[in-house]
């Protein structure tokens, strides 16, 4: 990632959002192996990550409290789990475009690193942790709750197979899926995605769409046939 404020302007945009310290959002921007590779260049982004953890679990809380006033202890508390979890994160890492912006080591940037679940959900964190001291609360809800917000409504939907095959996958004993992108098609304001799902070394599934989530959900149905998992639609 350039150095230049510039390049985190899209970033703001989609955020709405401007830093009154934008030495945060660098931090939440820098992986532990830049850091490392660049002495000088100032603090990696896990203080801030452990920061973003505990605020994003208050912040899902209260917004799960509200929206399901019926709800009990238990399934408020599964509610949050699967909301604050590594793929789920990673997941809003990736509609913001995260991935792209990480200032990472050489040697984590061509092994994919942009692209592995946990480093996107730590720097989601971490952006969470960079907002939350900058502007406080309010700063991360004006930020970031209508993301969440549309976060909650997928993960409530009968037909969310990346959660499906997430299950799934858990009650193999089986690693996380891993969703790769294959190939993007299209102008800048009219994009394509083609995708494709991974259960180990295991490729099975493709999928495509105008958005990543909705090429990767293609790809989690596949793979929910060919494990046979039924699909609930």
């Amino acid at each position: 990632m350039p150095d230049s404020h510039a390049a985190l302007r899209p970033l703001l945009a989609r955020l709405d959002y401007q830093f009154l310290d934008p030495r945060l959002l660098h931090q939440a921007c820098t992986h532990t192996t830049y850091a490392f590779e660049n002495p000088g260049t100032g603090p990696d982004n896990e203080r801030l990550e452990y920061i973003g953890d505990a605020v994003l679990d208050l912040l899902a809380a209260h917004m799960l409290f509200e929206r399901y006033p019926k709800a009990d202890e238990g399934e408020l508390s599964r509610r949050r789990a699967r909301l604050v979890r590594r793929e789920t994160l990673a997941e809003l890492a990736q509609e913001l475009e995260l991935g792209q912006l990480l200032r990472l080591g050489q040697g984590e940037r061509r092994s994919g690193g942009d692209r592995r679940a946990r480093i996107l959900a730590d720097a989601f964190e971490a952006l969470v942790g960079a907002l939350y001291l900058d502007g406080g609360m309010p700063a991360v809800h004006r930020a970031l709750a209508a993301q969440l917000d549309r976060a909650i409504d997928r993960l409530q939907a009968p037909n969310d197979y990346k959660t499906l095959l997430q299950e799934a996958a858990h009650r193999g004993g089986r690693a996380p899926p891993c969703y790769d992108v294959l190939r993007t098609e299209g102008p800048p304001h009219s994009r394509h995605y083609v995708c494709e799902v991974r259960l180990g070394e295991a490729r099975l599934g493709q999928g495509e769409g105008p958005s990543k989530r909705m090429a990767e959900q293609q790809c989690a149905r596949q793979a929910l046939e060919h494990l046979q998992v039924p699909l609930g639609d």
